[in-house]
Parts: structure tokens; C-alpha cells; sequence
């Protein structure tokens, strides 16, 4: 009996070390990966670290991502061959990259070379808006500040190449402003005294009589300014100032200033008759039919002043174009002297 035991036990080892191949001959198979590397640079061989790098399945969108070393390497390890890869790159301050697609093989160890990431080029628009409200502002800025000598007004006189038009507020700015300057009051002073010694109007004499020429003489002036300056310019669209021409012949320069008196800029910047500055001189002339004495009145008062007004432009001209400029100090220098 005890034979027959040691006969089964034995028979039942031989029978499981036969098994042992069998066992392994059905094990599942270990998957073979493939595995991708690569180094991100720029375009002068710099290593970029901290880049993202996605790995993707062409036609999936789950990505495996990691961030480079900072050696600038990557590697990904597991991956399955036989599937269309691409890998996709970016950093801060460069432009994306993007491979072309890749397929492995079982145990293929591939290294992608050729990652060169470039800085971006950009386009830098610059919108140029010509605002002529804005232009004329800054000009009339610097007018506002011509003076000849540094004393004496010179508003009125544009000394741009390619001067903006006024708008109606600042043509009536600047009649008020030349109306009320202390240098203006000052020349009525003079006037009325010249008139006084002249005993022109005939007002008398006495502080009575020079008061009322006073009054005439600064009622004459600001009429002008105001009618010629800012009232009739800004109806008729045209622009009060005298355009310093300071090129050219002798001659050219003196028909300008001469002709200025006649024809005048409109604001869109053609020539046309200035019936702005010689409807003002015919009216402040006639206005002063008003105030002065009875024995100055009439058409030969309005017609002999409208004369002289019209004499005194075209002498004022003159001196702006061929004396004035000279000495008339713009944005705080006199000309040719900075």
C-alpha cells in the first residue's frame, strides 16, 4: 500500500513539471512601446526650457503633455506604434511649432530633430488722422503769441507753409483779444492825440473834445476788428489772416501782399474776393456816421475813409511781408535768431 503511494506522488510531479510550458506558453504577450525625444531650441541653437510639448494622436484630442527640461529635452515614453502622431510646441515669446506626422515602430527609440522655435513678426499699424480743428488750435496757439518786438500785436499774420483754417470761435477770439490788448488801447491814445492836434473830427477842443475822439477812434478800430475780423469771415467762410509769403522775387512778394487786401483764403483754402476785410472797412466807416459831428457826416466821410482804410491795409501788408516779419517774435524767438 504504502508502494502505491509513492507510485501516485511521483506519477503527480512528472505530470506538473510537464505543465509548466504549457502555463507559460498561454501568458498574455508584454506590449512593445516605441519612445519619442527631441530638444526645443531657437533659431540661433539657444535651448528653450519650460516649453509645452503635446504629443497627440492625429485622429484624437487627447493629448499628452510635458514641459521641456531646462536643457530644453523632452521625452515620451510609451507610446503606441503604428498610429499617426504629431507633436505640437509652443513657448512664451515664440511662435508655435508643429511636426510633420509621425509613426513608430515596436521598440523605436526616435529622435525628433529640427525643433527650432521663431520670435514672431509683428505688424505695427499706425493710423495718421489729420484733424484740422486740432492742427488750427496748435497754430493759433502760436499766433496768439506773435508779437513784433515782442510788444506789439502780430496776431493777425500766419507764418505756416500749410496753415489750418480758423473756426468761427477762434476768429472771434482773436478779434477780442487784438480789441482789448493793452498795446492797441495805447495806440488809440496816440491816435486820438494826433486827431486832437489835428482838430479832426471836429469835436473842439478840451479834454471834452479828446474824450469824444477817444471814443471815435477806438469805435472806429474795434468795428473793423469785429465786422472785418471775425463777423464777416465767419459768415462768408473766409480767413482774416495775412499769409507771410517770404519767398520768391521781390515782385511776386509784393503783388501778394498788395492783392491780399482784394483776395482772400476762404477756410477750405481757395482764393477768393475778400469781401470780408472790405465790407468791414466800408462798414465801420459808415458807422461812423453815427458818432461823429454833424459836420463830418455823409457819403464823403463813409467814402473817404473806406479810402484810407483800404490804403492802410495794403501799407499794413507791405510791412508784414518785406519789414514786419523781421522783428515779430514766434513761439518766444525772433526769426533766424535760434
Amino acid at each position: 500500500m504504502k508502494r502505491l503511494y509513492i507510485d501516485l506522488g511521483a506519477a503527480f510531479a512528472v505530470a506538473l513539471l510537464l505543465s509548466f510550458p504549457a502555463l507559460g506558453q498561454i501568458s498574455p504577450a508584454v506590449p512593445r512601446t516605441a519612445t519619442v525625444m527631441g530638444t526645443v531650441t531657437d533659431v540661433n541653437g539657444g535651448v528653450i526650457p519650460n516649453a509645452t510639448v503635446l504629443l497627440k494622436e492625429v485622429d484624437s484630442n487627447d493629448p499628452r503633455t510635458i514641459l521641456t527640461t531646462e536643457n530644453g529635452m523632452f521625452e515620451f515614453h510609451d507610446v503606441t506604434p503604428g498610429i499617426p502622431y504629431q507633436l505640437s510646441i509652443s513657448a512664451k515669446d515664440y511662435e508655435d511649432w508643429m511636426s510633420a506626422p509621425i509613426i513608430l515602430n515596436p521598440d523605436q527609440f526616435k529622435i525628433v530633430t529640427g525643433i527650432q522655435l521663431r520670435i514672431p513678426t509683428y505688424r505695427i499699424t499706425v493710423d495718421v488722422h489729420y484733424d484740422p480743428v486740432k492742427v488750427a488750435a496748435e497754430q493759433f496757439k502760436a499766433e496768439e503769441k506773435q508779437r513784433v518786438f515782442g510788444i506789439v500785436p502780430n496776431f493777425y499774420v500766419s507764418y505756416e507753409s500749410d496753415p489750418a483754417p480758423l473756426t468761427t470761435a477762434m476768429k472771434f477770439k482773436l478779434a477780442l483779444k487784438v480789441s482789448t490788448d493793452p498795446v492797441t488801447t495805447a495806440g488809440v491814445f496816440l491816435v486820438a492825440s494826433a486827431k486832437q492836434a489835428g482838430n479832426t473830427p471836429n469835436y473842439g477842443q478840451g479834454w471834452g473834445a479828446y474824450g469824444k475822439r477817444f471814443g471815435a477812434v477806438a469805435a472806429d478800430g474795434f468795428s473793423d476788428i469785429m465786422i472785418g475780423g471775425a463777423i464777416l469771415p465767419s459768415l462768408l467762410h473766409r480767413d482774416p489772416r495775412y499769409f507771410y509769403q517770404g519767398t520768391g522775387t521781390t515782385g511776386s512778394r509784393f503783388r501778394h501782399a498788395v492783392f491780399s487786401t482784394f483776395v482772400a483764403r476762404s477756410d477750405k483754402g481757395e482764393s477768393q474776393p475778400n469781401y470780408s476785410s472790405l465790407g468791414g472797412v466800408l462798414a465801420s466807416s459808415s458807422l461812423a456816421n453815427l458818432y461823429y459831428p454833424r459836420s463830418n457826416r455823409g457819403a464823403g466821410l463813409v467814402f473817404g475813409n473806406f479810402a484810407i482804410g483800404i490804403a492802410e491795409r495794403i501799407g499794413a501788408t507791405l510791412a508784414q511781408e518785406f519789414l514786419l516779419g523781421k522783428f515779430t517774435r514766434r513761439g518766444g524767438h525772433l526769426k533766424g535768431s535760434e
